[in-house]
């Protein structure tokens, strides 16, 4: 599959080296030193996934990634430098699809880069040939399955990234039962997930600001303490 990315990076090095070796796997390759630039790019190419540098001069790639996450469904995989949890969570609240540290295996950024762009695509396709969705009802809301969007009682979208489209797939699979983290993870493939990894706990505070579901008393995604998670939504009602 020949992936159009764009690289973010300001250690020339570093950007060279990950150019290089996308471009040896026959992959299409943009590069960008600074947010300012990528944001240049980004207005005029059409990209699959953005390789994010957390660190960079200026405007860092936290901002970035929020901003693109606004009007855009494009990939994007952070990398930091740091072994932070925080600053990996803030950059999933962020909207970040996955992230990486440094020193990374390129193989495994590749393949990751690929399973990514992958989604990205077939999200991208279904938008545009589908024109009968695949909608699922729940609660007061709609899920169009083929464009990855929540629907309200007023037609009003709001997109998913991949993580939340995952996570809410495996709610609604699993309707009515108590999922623990660990199996909420094994639901949302193509990752491999670190000893006391707190992306689940993100990922729902994220679908609940979507669906409205009050943190303080959630009537949809309720916390079972100890246990997990239990997705709870109301009947739909017959038309």
């Amino acid at each position: 599959m020949d992936i159009r990315i764009l690289i973010v990076e300001d250690d020339d090095t570093t950007r060279d080296c990950l150019v290089e070796y996308f471009k040896v796997e026959h992959h299409q390759v943009l590069a960008a030193r600074s947010a300012e630039e990528a944001e240049q790019i980004l207005s005029e190419k059409e990209i699959d996934l953005v390789l994010l540098d957390i660190r960079l001069p200026g405007k860092d790639g936290l901002t970035l990634t929020r901003e693109l996450r606004a009007g855009s469904e494009v990939g994007i995989i952070l990398v930091t430098g740091r072994q932070d949890d925080i600053e990996r969570i803030i950059g999933l609240e962020c909207g970040a699809d996955d992230y990486v540290c440094k020193p990374f295996n390129p193989r495994e950024l590749l393949a990751r880069a690929k399973n990514l762009a992958r989604r990205v695509r077939s999200a991208a396709s279904h938008s545009d040939t589908n024109p009968t969705s695949n909608i699922h009802r729940f609660d007061d809301w709609r899920i169009d399955l083929d464009r990855r969007v929540l629907l309200n009682e007023q037609d009003q979208q709001t997109p998913l990234t991949h993580g939340e489209y995952q996570l809410l797939c495996a709610f609604l699979r699993h309707s009515g039962q108590t999922l623990t983290r660990d199996q909420l993870l094994d639901q949302i493939k193509n990752r491999e997930w670190a000893p006391n990894d707190r992306t689940i706990d993100v990922l729902v505070g994220r679908l609940r600001r979507k669906l409205k579901d009050n943190p303080a008393s959630p009537g949809i995604i309720l916390t079972m303490h100890g246990a997990g998670y239990v997705f709870t939504p109301r009947p739909v009602p017959c038309r």
